[in-house]
Protein backbone atom coordinates (compact mmCIF):
# COMPACT_ATOMS: atom_id res chain seq x y z
CA UNK A 1 0.00 0.00 0.00
CA UNK A 2 2.74 2.32 1.02
CA UNK A 3 4.00 1.92 -2.80
CA UNK A 4 0.30 3.19 -3.89
CA UNK A 5 0.92 6.40 -1.85
CA UNK A 6 4.66 6.99 -2.52
CA UNK A 7 4.17 6.92 -6.39
CA UNK A 8 0.58 8.69 -6.26
CA UNK A 9 1.80 11.23 -8.18
CA UNK A 10 2.73 9.46 -11.27
CA UNK A 11 -0.52 7.31 -11.27
CA UNK A 12 -2.37 10.57 -10.99
CA UNK A 13 -0.80 11.65 -14.03
CA UNK A 14 -0.83 8.17 -15.50
CA UNK A 15 -4.90 8.37 -15.88
CA UNK A 16 -4.98 12.07 -17.04
CA UNK A 17 -3.67 10.76 -19.79
CA UNK A 18 -6.36 8.05 -20.07
CA UNK A 19 -8.99 10.70 -19.41
CA UNK A 20 -7.17 12.77 -21.95
CA UNK A 21 -6.99 9.96 -24.54
CA UNK A 22 -10.36 9.04 -23.81
CA UNK A 23 -11.93 12.52 -24.32
CA UNK A 24 -10.28 13.58 -27.51
CA UNK A 25 -10.33 9.77 -28.85
CA UNK A 26 -14.15 10.24 -28.63
CA UNK A 27 -15.02 13.48 -29.29
CA UNK A 28 -12.93 12.51 -32.71
CA UNK A 29 -14.83 8.93 -32.98
CA UNK A 30 -18.43 10.80 -32.58
CA UNK A 31 -17.89 12.92 -35.25
CA UNK A 32 -16.26 10.53 -37.45
CA UNK A 33 -18.89 7.98 -36.59
CA UNK A 34 -21.64 10.20 -37.40
CA UNK A 35 -20.57 11.01 -40.81
CA UNK A 36 -20.23 7.50 -41.35
CA UNK A 37 -23.67 6.48 -40.15
CA UNK A 38 -24.48 9.59 -42.98
CA UNK A 39 -22.70 7.52 -45.23
CA UNK A 40 -24.03 4.07 -44.74
CA UNK A 41 -27.18 5.48 -45.31
CA UNK A 42 -26.99 7.70 -48.21
CA UNK A 43 -29.28 7.06 -51.56
CA UNK A 44 -25.38 7.39 -53.04
CA UNK A 45 -24.10 3.84 -53.26
CA UNK A 46 -20.53 5.34 -53.52
CA UNK A 47 -20.99 6.86 -50.44
CA UNK A 48 -22.94 3.51 -48.67
CA UNK A 49 -19.71 1.18 -50.30
CA UNK A 50 -17.24 3.69 -48.47
CA UNK A 51 -18.66 3.52 -45.59
CA UNK A 52 -19.63 0.26 -44.94
CA UNK A 53 -15.88 -1.10 -46.82
CA UNK A 54 -14.45 1.51 -43.84
CA UNK A 55 -16.70 -0.21 -40.95
CA UNK A 56 -16.42 -3.51 -42.13
CA UNK A 57 -12.69 -3.42 -42.14
CA UNK A 58 -12.20 -1.56 -38.95
CA UNK A 59 -14.17 -3.35 -37.14
CA UNK A 60 -12.80 -6.98 -37.83
CA UNK A 61 -9.04 -5.37 -37.58
CA UNK A 62 -7.44 -6.02 -34.05
CA UNK A 63 -6.94 -2.52 -32.44
CA UNK A 64 -3.44 -3.34 -31.39
CA UNK A 65 -2.61 -3.30 -35.09
CA UNK A 66 -4.80 -0.12 -35.97
CA UNK A 67 -2.18 1.59 -33.06
CA UNK A 68 1.02 0.02 -33.99
CA UNK A 69 0.14 0.77 -37.53
CA UNK A 70 -0.09 4.58 -36.67
CA UNK A 71 2.78 4.35 -34.72
CA UNK A 72 5.16 2.41 -36.50
CA UNK A 73 3.59 3.11 -40.33
CA UNK A 74 2.37 6.63 -39.88
CA UNK A 75 4.68 7.85 -37.17
CA UNK A 76 8.36 6.01 -38.50
CA UNK A 77 7.76 4.95 -42.25
CA UNK A 78 5.56 8.12 -43.70
CA UNK A 79 7.03 10.55 -41.06
CA UNK A 80 3.75 11.84 -39.83
CA UNK A 81 4.54 14.30 -37.46
CA UNK A 82 2.42 16.64 -34.31
CA UNK A 83 5.33 17.92 -32.48
CA UNK A 84 9.10 17.54 -31.37
CA UNK A 85 7.94 15.86 -28.53
CA UNK A 86 8.12 11.99 -29.68
CA UNK A 87 5.89 11.14 -26.55
CA UNK A 88 3.47 14.07 -27.98
CA UNK A 89 3.31 12.88 -31.20
CA UNK A 90 3.00 9.43 -30.11
CA UNK A 91 -0.14 10.80 -28.39
CA UNK A 92 -1.62 12.28 -31.18
CA UNK A 93 -1.05 9.22 -32.91
CA UNK A 94 -2.74 6.90 -30.24
CA UNK A 95 -5.41 9.22 -30.70
CA UNK A 96 -6.02 8.84 -34.39
CA UNK A 97 -5.94 4.90 -34.33
CA UNK A 98 -8.23 4.76 -30.99
CA UNK A 99 -10.70 7.69 -33.22
CA UNK A 100 -10.36 5.31 -36.18
CA UNK A 101 -11.55 2.04 -34.64
CA UNK A 102 -14.15 3.73 -32.52
CA UNK A 103 -15.63 5.42 -35.31
CA UNK A 104 -16.87 2.22 -36.79
CA UNK A 105 -18.89 1.18 -33.43
CA UNK A 106 -20.07 4.69 -33.31
CA UNK A 107 -21.18 4.47 -36.50
CA UNK A 108 -23.05 1.34 -36.35
CA UNK A 109 -24.67 2.32 -32.75
CA UNK A 110 -26.27 5.44 -34.61
CA UNK A 111 -27.04 3.91 -37.45
CA UNK A 112 -28.77 1.43 -35.42
CA UNK A 113 -30.75 5.06 -33.96
CA UNK A 114 -31.33 6.20 -37.41
CA UNK A 115 -33.35 2.82 -38.31
CA UNK A 116 -35.56 3.95 -35.43
CA UNK A 117 -36.82 6.89 -36.82
CA UNK A 118 -40.24 6.17 -38.64
CA UNK A 119 -40.13 6.05 -42.18
CA UNK A 120 -42.79 8.26 -42.57
CA UNK A 121 -40.81 11.49 -41.43
CA UNK A 122 -38.41 10.80 -43.45
CA UNK A 123 -40.61 10.92 -46.57
CA UNK A 124 -42.54 13.97 -45.45
CA UNK A 125 -39.50 15.87 -45.06
CA UNK A 126 -38.66 15.13 -47.94
CA UNK A 127 -42.29 15.98 -49.72
CA UNK A 128 -41.47 19.29 -48.48
CA UNK A 129 -38.31 19.66 -50.27
CA UNK A 130 -35.64 19.23 -47.44
CA UNK A 131 -32.72 17.92 -49.08
CA UNK A 132 -31.03 14.56 -47.68
CA UNK A 133 -28.22 16.41 -46.22
CA UNK A 134 -30.95 18.37 -44.30
CA UNK A 135 -33.20 15.99 -43.45
CA UNK A 136 -30.60 13.97 -41.87
CA UNK A 137 -29.42 16.58 -39.51
CA UNK A 138 -32.59 18.15 -38.99
CA UNK A 139 -34.85 15.40 -38.29
CA UNK A 140 -33.50 12.08 -38.80
CA UNK A 141 -29.66 12.67 -36.26
CA UNK A 142 -31.62 14.15 -33.70
CA UNK A 143 -34.09 11.75 -33.13
CA UNK A 144 -31.44 8.88 -33.79
CA UNK A 145 -28.77 10.62 -31.10
CA UNK A 146 -31.26 9.97 -28.19
CA UNK A 147 -32.02 6.56 -29.30
CA UNK A 148 -28.75 5.12 -29.08
CA UNK A 149 -27.47 7.61 -25.89
CA UNK A 150 -26.90 3.90 -23.63
CA UNK A 151 -24.81 2.01 -26.63
CA UNK A 152 -22.77 4.99 -27.04
CA UNK A 153 -22.09 5.33 -23.27
CA UNK A 154 -21.31 1.87 -23.59
CA UNK A 155 -18.63 2.60 -26.52
CA UNK A 156 -17.33 5.71 -24.52
CA UNK A 157 -16.66 2.82 -21.59
CA UNK A 158 -14.96 0.90 -23.67
CA UNK A 159 -12.60 3.34 -25.24
CA UNK A 160 -11.74 4.30 -21.98
CA UNK A 161 -10.58 0.29 -21.61
CA UNK A 162 -9.38 0.57 -25.02
CA UNK A 163 -6.66 3.50 -24.38
CA UNK A 164 -4.82 1.00 -22.66
CA UNK A 165 -3.65 -0.49 -26.21
CA UNK A 166 -1.48 2.77 -26.32
CA UNK A 167 1.18 1.23 -24.23
CA UNK A 168 1.71 -0.77 -27.78
CA UNK A 169 3.74 2.25 -28.90
CA UNK A 170 4.98 3.58 -25.61
CA UNK A 171 2.61 6.13 -24.40
CA UNK A 172 2.57 6.52 -20.76
CA UNK A 173 -1.02 5.66 -19.83
CA UNK A 174 -2.60 4.07 -16.81
CA UNK A 175 -1.49 -0.02 -18.01
CA UNK A 176 1.75 1.06 -19.04
CA UNK A 177 1.88 2.89 -15.73
CA UNK A 178 1.37 0.16 -13.84
CA UNK A 179 4.02 -1.95 -15.93
CA UNK A 180 6.53 0.30 -14.58
CA UNK A 181 5.38 0.00 -10.97
CA UNK A 182 5.45 -3.71 -11.05
CA UNK A 183 9.12 -4.09 -12.36
CA UNK A 184 9.66 -1.10 -9.19
CA UNK A 185 7.92 -2.62 -6.49
CA UNK A 186 7.60 -6.74 -7.46
CA UNK A 187 6.82 -6.94 -3.78
CA UNK A 188 3.44 -4.87 -3.93
CA UNK A 189 2.27 -6.13 -7.04
CA UNK A 190 -1.56 -7.40 -5.87
CA UNK A 191 -1.61 -3.40 -4.30
CA UNK A 192 -0.73 -1.91 -7.30
CA UNK A 193 -2.58 -4.02 -9.84
CA UNK A 194 -5.93 -3.47 -6.87
CA UNK A 195 -5.39 1.04 -7.26
CA UNK A 196 -5.28 0.78 -11.14
CA UNK A 197 -8.54 -1.73 -10.96
CA UNK A 198 -9.93 0.63 -8.68
CA UNK A 199 -8.78 3.90 -11.17
CA UNK A 200 -10.44 1.97 -13.76
CA UNK A 201 -13.69 1.57 -12.15
CA UNK A 202 -13.79 5.17 -11.05
CA UNK A 203 -13.87 6.01 -14.40
CA UNK A 204 -15.87 3.72 -16.06
CA UNK A 205 -18.58 3.20 -13.21
CA UNK A 206 -19.73 6.61 -13.37
CA UNK A 207 -19.99 7.40 -17.55
CA UNK A 208 -22.09 3.97 -17.45
CA UNK A 209 -24.90 5.66 -14.58
CA UNK A 210 -24.62 8.93 -16.45
CA UNK A 211 -25.49 7.49 -19.83
CA UNK A 212 -28.34 5.50 -18.31
CA UNK A 213 -29.72 8.08 -17.13
CA UNK A 214 -29.46 10.34 -20.06
CA UNK A 215 -31.04 7.58 -21.86
CA UNK A 216 -34.12 7.81 -19.76
CA UNK A 217 -34.54 11.21 -19.28
CA UNK A 218 -33.83 11.51 -23.20
CA UNK A 219 -35.77 8.67 -24.41
CA UNK A 220 -38.24 9.44 -27.79
CA UNK A 221 -41.21 8.94 -26.70
CA UNK A 222 -43.54 7.58 -29.87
Amino acid sequence: MQALFDEFPIILGAFWLTVRLTLASGLVALVLGTILAGMRVSPLPVLRGIGTTYVNVLRNTPLTLVIVFCGLGLGLVLDVSFSESLSTNYLWLSIIGLSAYTAAFVCEAIRAGINTVPVGQAEAARAIGLTFGQNLRLIVLPQAFRAVIAPLGSILIALTKNTTIAAAIGVGEASLTMKTLFEAHGDAVIQIFAGFALGFLILTLPTGLLFGWLAKRLAVVR
